[in-house]
């Protein structure tokens, strides 16, 4: 099979159709865009600040170059989304230094929280690169290749594998990396391993009655018992259909988990495997599951001692997309919960712009 380029999270009539609203001044996409053409990712002399070791500790001790990664990854493809937009060949040269900077010092992650972390840049690094590569002629062989050497040696050994002992954001945002770097390289075998780890992943983070009395164990995990499995859902022995893993952490983790989630699905649907097919019961009720707590519905007693922490971000409109514009089905608490935060712009980690580039893009 060979892979469909552009094709890591948007896809080139995607791409084509921002650009269209965008030049009509149409709604929602015109003031998504002037949100992300207004930010400090899309300065024209916005400079990358590599460091050849990323040290991330797990608490709030200070990192090293932990933020300037997660930064210069998205700087690289907003300027990726401005070239795909504006035409401005200065856009793209700009993705390409940000991208270069990085490919010459990296080597290496360090520290507790560094799959996390791998993960994040990684997502924003493939899907920047994707969008120039294929669109742009300016990447120099020499320079293309030193980024893809870049991240089969400091990116994708950190999150290939996954993270089965830690919350199920950790592995599925790696395995949204893995993904999407896969896709750039051309890499069929890490393609088909991140698949997998959706297929198995996926289930066992977000609930469905048909799973049975107890959620489904993560994939050598080793946690299988009923006190077990309580422990890892936070203190949660009650399940009901679209509650997350970590719903009573915080609707943050569970939302980057819901992101990641449609990245992954919303890249395979580029290259021709349907994912969203195998899920999307599932992630249709975890999508207004947590949109509808978020958007003020008092949670019963049963649900997190009856105390949820509403503060999910901008986690929804690759999802929606799929399931209301593409399968028709019904989804008011999301759709409520996106329309209100639209435009949604980035976390500042590995999600940006996607009321962008995904919103009513079917």
């Amino acid at each position: 099979m060979a892979f469909t380029h552009p094709g890591v999270l948007v896809g080139k009539e995607q791409l084509d159709r921002v650009r269209a609203h965008v030049e009509a001044r149409e709604q929602p996409w015109r003031a998504a865009y002037e949100q992300m053409r207004s930010s400090t990712y899309a300065a024209g002399d916005y400079t990358a600040k590599p460091y050849a070791v990323v040290e991330c500790p797990p608490d709030d001790r200070p990192g090293h170059g932990c933020v300037e990664e997660r930064q210069d990854a998205l700087a690289a493809y907003t300027h990726a989304l401005l070239w795909n937009i504006t035409g401005e060949r200065a856009q793209a040269e700009k993705a390409v230094q940000i991208m270069d900077a990085w490919a010459e010092v990296i080597t290496r992650h360090t520290g507790e929280n560094a799959g996390l972390q791998t993960g994040w840049a990684a997502s924003s690094w493939a899907r920047a690169a994707e969008a120039v590569r294929y669109t742009y002629d300016g990447w120099s062989d020499g320079r293309l290749l030193r980024f893809e050497r870049m991240l089969r040696n400091a990116y994708l050994p950190q999150v290939r594998d996954g993270s089965a002992g830690r919350n199920g954001n950790w592995d599925l945002v790696m395995a949204d990396a893995t993904m999407s770097m896969a896709v750039f390289l051309d890499d069929h075998a890490t393609f088909e391993k991140a698949v997998h780890h959706f297929r198995t992943r996926v289930p066992a983070y977000f609930y469905l009655a048909s799973d049975g009395k107890l959620p489904r164990s993560p994939e050598n995990s080793g946690i299988d018992t009923a006190a077990e499995l309580k422990t890892y859902w936070f203190g949660q022995g009650t399940y009901t259909d679209g509650l997350s893993q970590e719903t009573c952490r915080n609707f943050k983790h569970a939302g980057y988990s819901l992101a990641a989630t449609a990245h992954m699905a919303e890249t395979a649907r580029h290259q021709g495997v349907d994912l969203y097919g195998e899920v999307k019961d599932r992630l249709r009720a975890a999508l207004e599951f947590h949109s509808a707590y978020q958007l003020g519905a008092e949670p019963p007693g049963w649900l997190c001692g009856g105390t949820v922490r509403r503060d999910m971000g901008p986690d929804t409109e690759v999802g929606l997309n799929h399931l209301r514009n593409r399968l028709k089905l019904a989804m008011p608490q999301t759709e409520k919960y996106t329309e209100q935060r639209r435009p949604e712009g980035t976390d500042d980690l590995f999600v940006a712009w996607e009321t962008l580039t995904h919103a009513e893009n079917a």
